[in-house]
């Protein structure tokens, strides 16, 4: 929506909730900005873009495409974008010395029982390996360590409102969830990594500006 109404951008959205769909498409209408951009109930494996997109963004599901289908991921980014196409892709990594865990752990059972994590260099190689040229790479680690703990401290005054939601179990899983995240984010533990990739053109051209502050412009 910001990017339709600031910048003039067509934009398509995608996810596999329903009522993210439905939500998402409800504030796209009430904003008028449904000739604009939309959102589409999708799996990113059956995206179709004809023409190619200028810019794929990825934020909130990298998580939970595993190391396996990396290859599979960025070649399909690669499919969808034109030459000089950006793709910024947001994802939560481990660190590449921790030891493989044996079992289940918390997070797998109770909260995302279908994410893994890679590290920062398995998602670098994939992507070059799909004929990405690698931009720039940048931690938010201890902004996102901030960003769960404020998260945390407007939900616990807010418990009262959360049978409204989700039941009392749920609410005690996410609470203790967030507050574990926080501190792997502090301690190292865990990273999230804005990559930037781009898809050269056919003479190696990335079409990007030279500095940082210009891409911003």
């Amino acid at each position: 929506m910001h990017a339709a109404e600031h910048y003039g951008v067509d934009a398509t959205g995608i996810t596999l909730s329903r009522p993210q769909v439905e939500l998402a498409n409800r504030r796209i209408a009430g904003a008028g900005l449904a000739d604009r951009c939309r959102v589409l109930a999708q799996d990113y494996r059956q995206v179709e873009a004809s023409p190619p997109c200028n810019a794929l963004v990825s934020v909130g599901m990298f998580e939970h495409v595993g190391e396996e289908l990396l290859p599979a991921y960025f070649a399909q980014a690669m499919r969808l974008l034109w030459p000089g196409g950006a793709f910024l892709n947001h994802g939560i990594a481990k660190r590449a010395t921790d030891k493989p865990t044996h079992g289940p752990n918390f997070n797998d059972t109770y909260v995302f029982p279908d994410g893994e994590l890679a590290p920062i260099n398995a998602t670098l190689h994939a992507a070059e390996e799909s004929g990405f040229e690698v931009r720039d790479v940048e931690s938010l680690r201890e902004h996102y360590a901030l960003t769960l703990r404020h998260w945390v401290r407007r939900l616990e005054p807010n418990h009262a409102q959360a049978p409204e939601c989700v039941d009392e179990p749920t609410y005690r899983v996410w609470r203790l969830f967030m507050s574990g995240s926080a501190h792997g984010f502090a301690h190292g533990r865990l990273n999230v990594y804005q990559t930037l990739l781009v898809k050269p053109d056919e003479s190696g051209g990335s079409g990007l500006p030279f500095t940082r502050e210009d891409w911003y412009a």
